[in-house]
């Protein structure tokens, strides 16, 4: 499949609306007096179906935003939202229901159960969520990302690249309608990355889900349809239909865009005092 100008195949196309919001989410750590804010009032909002890619310095928030938005972590402030219901629950169980209804996540290591087969792996979120496992549909996902032949293989038995797809293939399998991936490609190599990358496209292309990830390099993040800046826990850019190229140049060069931003802003805000 070609970079990130995937042809539409099916004649499927992405659903209109709103597929992730976020308003105002703060998310401090430490007690009073030590604390870290990892998040700073992000706000923000990605259609159905789209593929969007986070991307940041270390320490700039990316993994705690994915994390909140997906419901592993708990936000200070502000709201969640996912496909158009708030992410809220009284208790972690509560939130768990929620995930397993609307939300997929790809590790990066993958978090298989090493005694489990390819099948039980990727049907287990149905058994988890108390749903009728419906094999058909697994098998039908697990051809898609190229295991029809290895489902009854313990992931000892697959490569790492295929050991990714089986972590995708159980994120696709209770239908979500968004899938976060925390670093998917992180841990493979090249091929088997592009592979893993296209098959998120597919995801987003044909079938219309919605794709958030967390990348740290640009080749990954030219197969996303649009790239978020993070630094200092704040949303500092975006770049719409991003090469490897554009998507370097603009990493190097975020500590001298985020200064002119903080320059700007203390100029507006002196302006105001006035």
């Amino acid at each position: 499949m070609s970079r990130n100008k995937a042809v539409d195949q099916a004649g499927a196309s992405a659903p209109h609306g709103e597929a992730l919001r976020l308003e105002g989410v703060r998310r401090v750590y430490g007690a009073e007096g030590n604390q870290v804010t990892a998040l700073d009032g992000v706000s923000v909002s990605l259609p159905a179906g789209s593929f969007t890619a986070v991307m940041g310095p270390s320490g700039s928030g990316k993994s705690t935003l994915l994390q909140c938005a997906a419901g592993l972590d708990r936000p200070t402030g502000g709201r969640v939202f996912v496909d158009g219901a708030e992410l809220a629950g009284d208790n972690e169980a509560a939130l768990t229901r929620f995930r397993r209804q609307r939300i997929g996540f790809v590790f990066q290591q993958f978090n298989l159960l090493p005694t489990l087969t390819v099948m039980q792996n990727v049907t287990l979120p149905l058994k988890l969520a108390g749903r009728k496992v419906d094999r058909r549909h697994a098998r039908a996902i697990l051809e898609r990302v190229g295991l029809g032949e290895r489902l009854d293989h313990l992931p000892a038995e697959l490569s790492g690249g295929q050991q990714q797809r089986v972590a995708i293939a159980r994120a696709l399998v209770t239908r979500p309608r968004v899938v976060f991936g925390d670093e998917p490609t992180g841990a493979l190599d090249t091929r088997s990355a592009r592979d893993v990358l296209g098959l998120l496209q597919e995801a987003v292309r044909v079938y219309g889900q919605t794709v958030v990830m967390v990348t740290h390099d640009p080749v990954a993040a030219s197969y996303a349809d649009s790239v978020l800046f993070l630094a200092d826990g704040r949303i500092v850019g975006h770049q719409p239909q991003p090469t490897a190229e554009a998507v370097a140049e603009r990493m190097t060069h975020l500590a001298d865009e985020v200064e002119r931003q903080r320059a700007a802003a203390g100029a507006n805000m002196a302006g105001a005092n006035r």
